[in-house]
């Protein structure tokens, strides 16, 4: 009779063990703990593990530790992690759907990066969906402004200048205004700038603040070139793996954390800038000069990814701007 009870003592434990296992997931970072990017997600994932009632489990892994910022999206796509962080521009060679919120001066306020996302989106979600990834939720980062060792009067004062790009877009611009453009990443670039890797760069006030540039640049010029945006994937089949009411509370938590941090990202843009000039930043906008030779720029740069972009970008640019 004991043998008994004790095999159905065990069946009964293995039942419920079955009921209540946790699905884990890896989750890689570009950014610092501090990055607000990196807060929110941090929130997501708690947000997450409270929906699921514990079913699901996501380990943020931050500021490239696990993978590095340009190696997340293979990552996810070969099943090394089932979820991460990229900066969509990034992959602008891939794709140049990818690069749209990343063309200078197209959308230079949140009002405005918001309606371009509204038309981005259902394409990229399909661009995505090929490669078996799942669009989760966007968060855009500050608007995008110069930082300089040096000041910058015109386009001519960068010439052969060492600029720092992260995506194709910012190479492009490097070139266009005859500067030597050098790919360097969010992690990487205080030690760039230390060791002279490089001495100017658009970024924004977020990235600057992080990397606390102004231990070796004292200029920056609030240009508000361009939004960019980085966003949360997730593996379609890691997502489909998931039982129905646990996906119900990842995209719960996801549409949450897109609203907080759209909100946060502006909020925290006026934080930022204070933050530049209490460290001894020279913050200001940019002369007439140099705002007329970036806005030459952004025309030849609207042209060209339109160009690349094809019927798809002309489909975005309409929507738009309509």
């Amino acid at each position: 009779m004991k043998t008994r009870l004790h095999i159905l003592f065990a069946a009964l434990g293995l039942v419920s063990a079955s009921a209540f296992a946790q699905t884990k997931w890896d989750m890689p970072t570009p950014y610092p703990a501090t990055n607000f990017h990196t807060e929110n997600i941090v929130q997501f994932a708690a947000d997450v593990e409270k929906g699921s009632a514990g079913k699901l489990k996501i380990t943020v892994h931050n500021n490239g530790s696990l993978f590095k910022a340009n190696e997340i999206k293979r990552a996810i796509q070969g099943g090394q992690a089932q979820i991460g962080e990229i900066i969509l521009s990034g992959y602008t060679n891939e794709d140049p759907i990818f690069g749209t919120d990343g063309v200078p001066f197209l959308a230079t306020s949140y009002a405005e990066a918001k309606k371009l996302w509204i038309a981005q989106k259902p394409v990229m979600e399909a661009h995505l969906a090929k490669q078996g990834i799942k669009l989760l939720y966007s968060v855009p980062w500050p608007p995008q402004g110069i930082f300089s060792a040096k000041p910058i009067a015109a386009a001519t004062d960068l010439k052969g200048v060492k600029w720092r790009a992260y995506n194709p877009q910012t190479s492009r611009i490097a070139e266009l205004v005859g500067a030597q453009p050098v790919t360097i990443q969010a992690a990487e670039l205080s030690q760039a700038l230390a060791t002279g890797a490089v001495s100017a760069f658009m970024t924004s006030s977020a990235t600057g603040y992080d990397s606390k540039v102004w231990e070796q640049v004292k200029f920056y010029y609030d240009a508000q070139a361009w939004l960019p945006k980085n966003a949360v994937l997730v593996s379609q089949k890691a997502f489909d793996g998931l039982d129905k009411p646990t996906q119900d509370a990842v995209l719960k938590a996801a549409a949450a954390a897109e609203e907080r941090g759209w909100k946060l990202s502006e909020e925290k843009t006026r934080f930022y800038m204070a933050e530049l000039t209490k460290n001894g930043m020279k913050v200001e906008p940019p002369a007439a000069a140099l705002k007329a030779d970036l806005k030459k720029v952004g025309d030849t740069m609207i042209a060209e990814w339109l160009k690349a972009a094809g019927a798809e970008g002309k489909t975005i640019y309409d929507a738009y701007k309509k």
